[in-house]
């Protein structure tokens, strides 16, 4: 039996929501052909149109819009219905005032039609946020929301809910934007591949504006395949355009070539206001050439091929200002005057709703400014007022994860003031801005996350996967991922701000100080790597000399230290370890020789750049006789150095099939009187944590591996599993003290520049004082030894690194083990 045009109608409709675009414009089709009701037929030739625009025929779409517009007989309703689709089209071409407009007359018609109203509202409040009108869009949001949820119709609540979260975005608040998205997520995705891929778009911007650029990529480029496998060229090049702003970051080459395609792609389409925002994210990659060097890593930004003419980034500027789009007229605007020979002397003013990227983008400009006319102090005070006003925004996001990815926003005003005071020769200068840059992520204090026993089942899901699974890849299956995904969402939403914490003065540090206390503060500008050495008396700025030497003996340290630790004994051990002491030696000479001349102080706080990530510091001859922490920044060491000195109560934890674990665990826990010991089927993960909770001092012996795509998924491995970098927001009080004796676990990723996370760091953000950790590998019999020593010292009541450092005199063993924040 035929289907009715009715019947056809609202199951033309049902397939077009859900995505399922051939089987929508079938039924849309026939409705003409069985109706003689103008109504009907006008709105099925709009939902037809709305599928065209969308899947690439936008004038066809339009034509036939305007078409069923013209004729006769229709109600106010329907006008109403196909003034906003009109509207779509507006807002799909980039030319948004004229989608409002279109929307507040089919708002005004349509009143309280349940069908058609919530998604003008939402349509009207994507329109109004690219406009910069936050609350309006906000308002639109709620109303639709409204009604979808007194409809109970989840997928579209779920937009509404997700467009909430995009405004956030725009305001700024990645949190909240990020919560919303994440409750939407699931719903979404549900309904289908295009509505899963419409969401993640959003989500990837939220991900590129966190600093979390290669992820947002991943996900932008999926997105991509997922748009083009369904024809939906416009959606297609939106994500294009997107993918090509995150790539601005650190590949510009990239940026300039699928800005390009992207815009071509809206050309076609007649989506010009959205071809102009490609075109300025390709002329700011073709001007971004010496702007994007890493300045901490070293690693120079390839450039795009071109160099735009002023007339040709003039008119785009203006073009931009004319469709409405104010931020990134702005943003092309500054890109330009970076550059001395686009820039006219015009006052540099954001406008006030900017996003951050584009305030500080103003704030380069006229720290570029400074520079060229010589005003070295003018140029640092902007830069100054720059990353404080990111450190402000920075400031809601308590998460480790996020702190450590949003300082890529901060690290062209950082390096510009680092390399000023550099070349000033003034240590105090030098020193205020390396501690700038290092506390940056450190400076807002978290507050404990509360228990979640949704987190600890998620988390116990994802250690069976990670055993089933038994390879690097374990996160690549999709039930990983959407538990990795939903982990990660609640630690940044369930991380609060405590507070800040503002850094220390050069001056402040040198009174607390004693003449057995130095602070050695490496600084890495244009190539060269400088320390300032901070004593009681005075402080001094040390060049490294042979930098390029020194970093060739850096890069081959861990590879020598791997091999130490596996060949112990036979005829290589000799070679292997004269090889490993050899670079050492180099190392020590140019990196800490020239820096500690004239120092007598036996006790050494280092703050070092990413450049010297992974550096063994203690293993260094001339460190070697004294006692070393190596801190995140001279101000957490000298804020928290007060914490560590408290052991009473010990605790241990021994992970499975670790070589001589046992042996290390009896002997660390004789220096104590009434240790308490997790081992074999004890040792859970949960047991662990609980534990955690309960000592001052926690020492685990398990293996461990570093996982430097994912650092908080670095783990320990205990009997049920692996005790994740996640876990530890499970330990309700952290210990004071905590002894890792695990491979690779005092390693860090760096994140832009100063920002290394791993499990070391974790436990410092989460609020332990000082960790002991290696990077490298460590033969069990040294782990065994040394640690086991160092447990005298603990028990005595020494400070970590002057208990490690005592282990170290006693049995005469020289290993990667150092202490991390407050040692001393």
């Amino acid at each position: 039996m035929a289907l009715s045009a009715e019947e056809l109608f609202a199951r033309g409709r049902a397939d077009l929501n859900a995505g399922r675009a051939a089987a929508a414009r079938r039924k849309l089709t026939q409705v003409a052909a069985r109706t003689e009701d103008p109504d009907l037929g006008a709105r099925a030739a709009g939902l037809l149109a709305a599928l065209m625009s969308r899947h690439g025929e936008p004038q066809a779409a339009e034509a036939l819009c305007l078409e069923a517009l013209a004729r006769p007989g229709l109600s106010v309703k329907t006008k109403a219905m196909l003034e906003g689709k009109l509207g779509l089209f507006a807002l799909e071409h980039g030319d948004f005032a004229l989608a409002i407009s279109r929307y507040d007359s089919a708002l005004a018609g349509i009143g309280d039609d349940l069908e058609e109203r919530p998604s003008m509202l939402i349509n009207r409040g994507v329109a109004l946020m690219r406009s910069g009108r936050y609350a309006a869009a906000r308002a639109d949001d709620e109303e639709a929301a409204r009604y979808y949820a007194e409809r109970g119709d989840d997928v579209p609540l779920a937009m509404a809910v997700h467009n909430g979260g995009y405004t956030a975005l725009l305001e700024g608040d990645l949190v909240q934007a990020l919560e919303s998205m994440s409750e939407a997520r699931t719903v979404m995705e549900r309904a289908s591949a295009v509505n899963a891929a419409i969401g993640e778009l959003d989500r990837a911007e939220v991900l590129r504006d966190a600093g979390l650029a290669t992820e947002a990529e991943q996900a932008l480029e999926r997105i991509v395949g997922v748009f083009g496998a369904n024809r939906m060229p416009q959606a297609r090049a939106e994500a294009e355009l997107h993918l090509a702003r995150s790539l601005l970051s650190h590949d510009p080459t990239r940026a300039a070539r699928v800005a390009s395609d992207a815009a071509r792609r809206f050309r076609r389409l007649a989506s010009e206001g959205w071809a102009v925002r490609a075109d300025a994210i390709r002329i700011r990659a073709q001007l971004a050439v010496d702007v994007l060097t890493d300045p901490y890593l070293g690693r120079p930004a390839q450039a795009a091929k071109g160099m735009p003419g002023r007339a040709e980034v003039h008119e785009t500027v203006t073009s931009l200002r004319a469709h409405g789009m104010r931020a990134d007229s702005a943003a092309l605007d500054f890109s330009a005057r970076l550059r001395p020979a686009f820039d006219d002397g015009a006052p540099v003013r954001a406008p006030r709703d900017s996003p951050i990227d584009v305030r500080l983008l103003a704030h380069r400009v006229r720290v570029r400014r400074s520079l060229s006319a010589g005003r070295q102090a003018q140029a640092r005070r902007q830069a100054a007022r720059a990353v404080d006003e990111l450190a402000r925004w920075q400031s809601a996001f308590a998460s480790l994860d996020l702190q450590s990815a949003v300082t890529m926003h901060g690290i062209p005003l950082m390096a510009a003031a680092i390399a000023s005071a550099v070349g000033s020769g003034r240590p105090e200068l030098v020193f205020e801005w390396a501690e700038r840059a290092r506390h940056f992520m450190l400076r807002t204090r978290p507050v404990r996350p509360t228990q979640d026993a949704d987190a600890s089942a998620d988390l116990a899901e994802l250690r069976a996967l990670r055993s089933e699974a038994g390879s690097a890849d374990w996160l690549a299956s999709p039930r990983a991922a959407e538990l990795y995904q939903r982990l990660r969402q609640r630690q940044w939403s369930g991380t609060a701000a405590g507070g800040s914490e503002d850094q220390v003065a050069m001056g402040e540090l040198q009174a607390a100080l004693d003449d057995e206390t130095a602070v050695l503060s490496y600084v890495w500008s244009a190539e060269r790597v400088a320390c300032v050495v901070v004593t009681a008396r005075d402080a001094r700025l040390v060049s490294i000399r042979d930098w390029p030497g020194m970093r060739a003996l850096h890069s081959g340290l861990r590879a020598d230290l791997d091999m130490a630790a596996s060949i112990v004994a036979g005829p290589m051990a000799s070679v292997v370890h004269a090889t490993l002491e050899s670079r050492l030696v180099g190392i020590s000479r140019e990196l800490v020789d020239p820096v500690l001349a004239d120092v007598d102080a036996k006790r050494i706080v280092i703050t070092a750049p990413a450049v010297l990530n992974g550096m063994t510091w203690s293993m260094l001859p001339a460190l070697r006789d004294r006692v070393v922490t190596v801190a995140a920044s001279a101000t957490q060491w000298l804020r928290h150095r007060d914490e560590v000195y408290d052991n009473h109560l010990p605790g241990f934890a021994l992970g499975p099939l670790v070589a001589r674990g046992h042996e290390e665990l009896q002997r660390a826990a004789a220096a104590w009187d009434a240790p308490t010991l997790l081992a074999d089927t004890g040792a859970t993960v949960d047991a662990v944590t609980r534990l955690a909770s309960e000592v001052d001092v926690l020492h685990v012996a398990a293996h461990g591996r570093h996982a430097a795509e994912n650092p908080l998924f670095s783990g320990l491995e205990l009997t049920d599993g692996v005790l994740f970098g996640y876990d530890i927001d499970r330990v309700a009080a952290v210990p004071p003290v905590v002894v890792l004796s695990a491979c690779e676990v005092g390693r860090s990723s760096v994140r832009w520049g100063e920002e290394a996370i791993g499990m070391t760091r974790v436990w410092l953000h989460a609020g332990t004082a000082c960790v002991i950790a290696a990077p490298v590998v460590v033969a069990d019999e040294v782990a065994c030894e040394l640690l086991g020593e160092m447990h005298v010292g603990l028990a005595a009541g020494e400070a970590p690194a002057v208990a490690l450092a005592g282990a170290a005199r006693r049995t005469g063993i020289v290993a990667p083990f150092q202490a991390h924040g407050a040692g001393f």
